[in-house]
């Protein structure tokens, strides 16, 4: 069934307080997209920040990210007064999330909310943390040392308890026993907000598409506690990481430097860690977007200590068998598969052997030295169709900065004549041909319906500042905008019953 919807990361919400959460401005946002005639709402990784403030760099796979939870809600339960969070202090413009400000002003907030909330005594909690014992007293116990040592990565732990000897983590569990209940309410508040906020959702006719980042980060929750599952030496260091070969984008490649997967031990455990990870995905989501698609055919293995990535090599995937398993473990789920960039025949096959939907950006489209697969003659249906994704440049922006001979390509694909168009005009072009194409979903990034300029992206890939940062304006999404949203919406079928009102 044709369907479209809008990207906007949580954190771009125009909450109070500093960052998007779980509040009043998701709440209207879900009413938007009804509003807007849009069945989807996609979202980035919702887990904990790490360096870089990235979501796809976090300290867990499995914990959400605290700085989401909804501070009014906090003070509806009597956890906050309304002064706690007057002379909180943190800052806000309104325009862009301060990370720094976050930290060292909002925790302190949780933490009272935390001891003003008896929640160790609450039958839920208790009931919460039981059915997520697999991971969260070793994600709660990981934070909890890791504040207790400023920070500092699990690899540079004492030797006992990098290594979780038993009597080590006994010691610690019971010295730093508050805090890590601090890290497993928080936990709690999470999931319990992001429930309520996706029930609505879904209540109103609006489906959730989460992302799962295929790595986790080196230094994790996950990585520490389950190092069987990653390519490490006796000593507990990578033995390789992820990265990116160099390509026309990048001379020296990229260096994610995310642990890799030791495959051949996955395989031998029946996938168990992987069906997990994705069983909690559903649990929040109700479709999947799978990062970075073609490392589970191939993968790029970047010796541990190399300052590029030139130097690395590709090595085999888990291929088909790990989604055969997933299929009959788990059913059939709603996943979109992230198959951007350079594809081998190999990565074609494992896409069309799964049948998930890959991904068509129109910003690859127009490319003056050869003809691409992004153009939307090329496309069959079973694809989601996007002018940009969270790595792109808005479209505003990229039409300011393409070259010449590609505009002009675009330009005659288009059939426009530029002395009549304004870089407004070319946007809502490029998110029509996204709508009247065949793609069963179309999503558009929010920037794009707003017609917002470069300083409104998302993430520039391969830079550190001045990401994961933008924030949406209160209002931005206008009555008379939303209505011609839904008004192309319905023209090109995606409204829901064969394009008619829903």
């Amino acid at each position: 069934m044709r369907a479209s919807g809008i990207l906007l990361p949580v954190s771009s919400l125009p909450s109070e307080y500093g960052i998007g959460a779980f509040d009043r401005s998701a709440f209207d946002f879900v009413d938007t997209l009804v509003s807007a005639g849009q069945r989807y709402w996609q979202i980035l990784p919702m887990g904990p920040t790490g360096f870089g403030d990235s979501p796809y760099q976090s300290f867990s796979t499995f914990a959400g990210n605290p700085y989401y939870i909804a501070l009014d809600e906090l003070v509806r339960k009597g956890y906050l007064a309304n002064r706690d969070l007057e002379q909180s202090g943190l800052w806000d413009d309104g325009k862009y999330v301060n990370y720094e400000s976050l930290y060292n002003k909002r925790f302190p907030l949780l933490r009272r909310a935390y001891k003003n909330s008896g929640i160790r005594e609450d039958k839920s909690f208790l009931e919460f943390v039981e059915a997520n014992e697999e991971w969260l007293p070793d994600y709660a116990l990981f934070m909890a040392v890791k504040d207790s040592k400023g920070g500092q990565s699990f690899l540079e732990w004492e030797e006992g308890l990098k290594r979780r000897k038993p009597e080590i983590l006994a010691r610690y569990q019971n010295e730093y026993e508050d805090d890590v209940y601090f890290y497993m309410f928080l936990q709690y508040e999470f999931d319990e907000q992001w429930r309520r906020l996706k029930t609505y959702a879904n209540e109103k006719g609006v489906q959730i598409i989460g992302d799962i980042p295929i790595y986790v980060a080196l230094d994790s929750a996950d990585a520490w506690s389950h190092p069987e599952l990653f390519q490490f030496t006796e000593d507990l260091e990578p033995k390789a990481v992820a990265g990116c070969p160099p390509d026309a984008f990048s001379e020296t490649g990229q260096l994610w430097g995310n642990p890799l997967y030791d495959w051949e031990y996955h395989e031998e455990t029946g996938f168990d860690w992987w069906l997990k990870r994705i069983a909690h995905c559903f649990k929040w989501y109700d479709m999947v977007r799978i990062d970075h698609f073609r490392g589970f055919d191939e993968y790029y293995a970047i010796p541990y200590g190399e300052p590029t990535a030139v130097n690395g090599a590709w090595e085999p995937g888990p291929g088909i068998r790990l989604f055969e398993v997933m299929e009959e473990k788990l059913g059939k789920r709603e996943i979109i598969a992230e198959d951007l960039g350079f594809l081998t025949d190999s990565v074609r096959k494992l896409l069309k052997d799964t049948g998930y939907p890959g991904m068509k950006v129109l910003q690859f489209a127009f490319d003056s030295r050869e003809e691409s697969d992004y153009m939307p003659h090329n496309y069959t249906s079973n694809c989601v169709v996007y002018t940009g994704t969270h790595d792109n440049q808005t479209t505003y922006g990229w039409w300011e900065e393409m070259a010449k001979e590609d505009r002009d390509v675009a330009l005659r694909y288009m059939n426009l004549p530029a002395r009549f168009l304004t870089k407004k005009k070319l946007t809502w072009q490029l998110i029509t041909m996204a709508q009247r194409s065949v793609a069963d979903l179309c999503i558009i990034p929010a920037q794009d319906y707003l017609c917002l300029p470069a300083a409104a992206r998302i993430n520039t890939p391969s830079t550190l500042g001045h990401n994961w940062q933008w924030r949406m304006e209160k209002g931005a999404f206008t009555d008379g905008l939303c209505e011609k949203i839904r008004n192309m919406t319905r023209l090109y079928g995606r409204l829901g019953n064969g394009g008619k009102e829903a």
